[in-house]
């Protein structure tokens, strides 16, 4: 389907950086807004629900799925993700520029549903650094490191289906490269014509 908003698609494997991405991309953009996906996971830290997800568990996830209510949705690291259907058409049919941070899985889901999405996939330096961010984070104990890095070499042969690639390996670089990205998607021919429709009719062109 097409619409006056434009929808982004961020994906990467854990520990690349692509949420501290996002979240610096929609301090610097009114213009962004982020679609939160619901999960069966546990909250994190501080995370609360309906701020970084809609935190549910699995027997209301399997209902939401059966009533076609999700435009994707996944299992990763065992638990389950998905994102809100209503939500991004009625923000894209308004005009909204929306923005998620989901797993490669879902990004493709939502390229069938919605073709002129922009897919941006987000590469670690290296996977030393990848396994070191890891354990920074403190989150997971070595198993699931291991899990999540051995994920992770699957998720990163997904990124040719993308149209975007980011390497990770200075973050200021990364955001300045996701920028460019969004703000190039607003420049196209369709999108100036639409959002400049006034200029375009002045100089009899459409």
């Amino acid at each position: 389907m097409h619409s006056p908003g434009n929808l982004y698609v961020v994906s990467a494997p854990s520990g690349t950086g692509k949420s501290s991405l996002v979240q610096a991309l929609l301090e610097l953009d009114s213009h962004l807004s982020v679609s939160v996906s619901h999960t069966t996971r546990a909250p994190r830290g501080q995370e609360q629900s309906g701020r970084e997800y809609h935190f549910t568990d699995e027997p209301t996830f399997r209902a939401m799925v059966e009533r076609g209510e999700f435009v994707e949705w996944a299992q990763v690291h065992g638990r389950l993700y998905g994102t809100s259907r209503r939500a991004i058409e009625q923000g894209l049919a308004g005009g909204l520029d929306i923005v998620l941070e989901i797993d490669w899985q879902g990004a493709l889901q939502i390229r069938r549903l919605f073709p002129d999405a922009v897919l941006v996939f987000v590469l670690p330096p290296s996977w030393d650094e990848l396994r070191q961010r890891l354990l920074r984070r403190g989150e997971d104990g070595e198993a699931m490191i291991e899990q999540r890095l051995a994920n992770a070499r699957l998720e990163v042969a997904q990124a040719r289906h993308f149209d975007f690639v980011i390497i990770n390996a200075l973050f200021e670089a990364a955001l300045f490269d996701l920028k460019t990205i969004v703000h190039s998607q607003r420049l196209k021919y369709a999108a100036q014509a639409r959002n400049r429709s006034t200029v375009f009719a002045a100089l009899g062109i459409g």
